[in-house]
């Protein structure tokens, strides 16, 4: 990822974003983060870009602003901003796909182990699933729901947002948004 780059990345063709499939991205990570934000997956189109939440559009650096965690809007090429503000990105698998359907029970069971040993390392405060259903199938928890966990990953507390997808139906922008402030305001409390 170049962070010293003043604007967005070039928008890949077609054949790009389809030929990105299976690449991974690099964590947005280091010690001491306030947040760990963890997703399923990179898309095709972040794969393609090396950014994560990298299509335009993305409703997770609206949300992450709304919610009061950045001072301003971030973008998916603004990496040094975000960890200077105390946050980082990675995912539960980091194999790219069109959709986090195509990722197997398998692979978010095993991306816990991964994601237990970088909370272990660089000791975020909290590891923020997005997605319940992934949380659901990786830690065997079938009824989970949203907000905070008594699972650890290393010291780190567990909480699980809803995935910012614009699949997700269940959740416009503004509910969205009123999800991460929870976690934000617990930040405070």
């Amino acid at each position: 990822m170049d962070a010293e780059r003043a604007g967005p990345p070039r928008r890949p063709t077609p054949q790009e974003v389809a030929a990105a499939a299976g690449r991974g991205l690099p964590d947005i990570i280091g010690p001491g983060l306030r947040v760990l934000f963890c997703g399923y997956n990179p898309g095709l189109y972040s794969a393609a870009v090396g950014e994560p939440f990298a299509r335009r559009g993305s409703r997770f650096w609206p949300a992450l602003h709304g919610a009061g965690f950045t001072d301003r809007q971030l973008h998916s090429w603004e990496a040094d901003e975000l960890l200077r503000q105390g946050l980082g990105i990675t995912s539960l698998s980091n194999r790219a796909t069109a959709r986090a359907a195509e990722l197997t029970p398998e692979e978010l069971v095993a991306g816990v182990t991964g994601l237990a040993v970088k909370a272990e390392r660089y000791r975020p405060r909290w590891v923020a699933i997005l997605g319940v259903s992934a949380y659901r199938v990786a830690f065997a928890r079938p009824k989970a729901g949203l907000g905070p966990h008594p699972d650890r990953l290393g010291p780190a507390r567990v909480w699980v947002l809803p995935n910012p997808s614009g699949l997700n139906a269940h959740f416009p922008l503004p509910a969205l948004t009123a999800e991460f402030a929870k976690l934000r305001r617990e930040l405070d409390a």
